[in-house]
């Protein structure tokens, strides 16, 4: 692999924001939470998705080599804007450019951290950096239009045995600002990574956006639900499934009902009884989809909370050239896992220092909804 950083990368320009342990609690962005900006199958989508209601425009664009961005592949952003979040919360800086190991990202999600996980999250971080998106939202009356892609760039470092040591990437400005921005982030249930399809977990950010904790919940019709999800199915297969998920209640915090009015078909999404328990130690401990339960880490808290040096990952003039490696598998994490990587918890090279381990551093009811508009879901 190359050891020169590239000319015009933006990672010349920016400070990075070195993650330590990975530990936050699991925060959402609204903008992303109900508006449909990834695919919800798990086989390779390249037919686009376009989108509009009222003056919110969405259009995303994948490409054939690698397809569209997923909402499994979402988790990593789910985890880029909890970091974000946490360190802010504490004062410290943050940045676009972040930096980290793929078991601190992975143990965050719930994941497993084989070598086939690894391979899968380099498919998830293609998927994200090749899908295009234009979008209307956030713009004012002069700039209408934002064009981006979920990352910008990315790259890995590797031993010569192959094992992946750190990893880091840029995010959009988009997407920045819309985490930094603290009434457009909020708090979502860690058992959200255990939802296994892909339509259940996009009703999962559309309750938690729109619901919130209100008493009386909220109401959508079917027809509209399909038409905010982007979903390529029928309307009629939409609602099958839809139905079926209102049979087995998965959603963390939220019961779904069916009801009817007339010939149109409605989903009431309404928050379930409060648990007395705090909801991170309610829930079971997270799994992966279709694999055994994974616990979290066990890793002390983040030592993003010091104010002290952060680590540096490669000298300045040794950081690898772009990674545009994709895996042939289309699903983020979904594979059945191949044992624990000899990589676990690998540390990064400082200079001067050796290999550095940063586990171990100290450091009332609403009327029917005809079209989009926010909800009342509190963080």
């Amino acid at each position: 692999m190359s050891l020169h950083r590239l000319s015009g990368s933006e990672r010349q320009k920016l400070d990075p924001f070195i993650i330590a342990t990975g530990d936050a609690s699991p925060r959402d962005q609204r903008d992303l939470m109900e508006r449909p900006f990834f695919s919800l199958t798990k086989s390779r989508r390249i037919t686009p998705i376009l989108y509009e209601a009222g003056n919110v425009r969405v259009e995303v664009f994948a490409v054939a080599d690698h397809g569209m961005a997923t909402i499994w592949d979402a988790d990593i952003l789910i985890w880029a804007a909890s970091q974000i979040v946490e360190a802010e919360n504490l004062g410290l800086r943050t940045s676009r450019f972040l930096r980290f190991t793929p078991y601190q990202l992975l143990t965050a999600i719930g994941r497993r951290t084989g070598a086939s996980d690894y391979k899968l999250l380099k498919g998830a971080l293609t998927r994200l950096q090749s899908t295009s998106i234009r979008t209307t939202i956030r713009n004012d009356s002069r700039w209408r239009r934002h064009q981006f892609s979920w990352i910008n760039e990315w790259e890995e470092l590797t031993r010569q045995d192959g094992c992946v040591e750190g990893m880091e990437f840029v995010l959009p400005d988009w997407f920045y600002r819309g985490v930094i921005d603290r009434s457009l982030v909020l708090s979502i249930d860690p058992a959200y990574f255990r939802l296994k399809g892909g339509i259940e977990r996009w009703l999962y950010r559309v309750a938690r956006k729109h619901a919130g904790r209100q008493p009386g919940g909220w109401l959508f019709e079917i027809r509209h639900l399909h038409h905010k999800s982007g979903s390529l199915a029928r309307v009629s297969d939409f609602a099958l499934q839809v139905r079926r998920i209102a049979l087995r209640q998965p959603l963390p915090g939220y019961r779904l009902r069916i009801e009817r009015e007339g010939p149109r078909e409605l989903l009431r999404i309404l928050p379930a009884p409060q648990s007395p328990t705090p909801v991170d130690s309610a829930v079971d401990p997270i799994g992966r989809s279709h694999a055994a339960t994974v616990g979290r880490s066990n890793a002390a808290l983040s030592g993003d909370r010091t104010q002290k040096p952060q680590l540096s990952l490669w000298p300045e003039t040794a950081i690898p050239a772009l990674n545009l490696e994709s895996n042939n598998k289309n699903n983020f994490l979904l594979g059945p896992g191949t044992g624990e990587n000899s990589c676990r918890g690998a540390g990064f090279r400082e200079p001067g220092r050796g290999f550095v381990n940063p586990l171990q551093e100290t450091r009332t009811e609403l009327p029917l909804v005809s079209k989009d508009k926010d909800g009342a879901g509190n963080e």
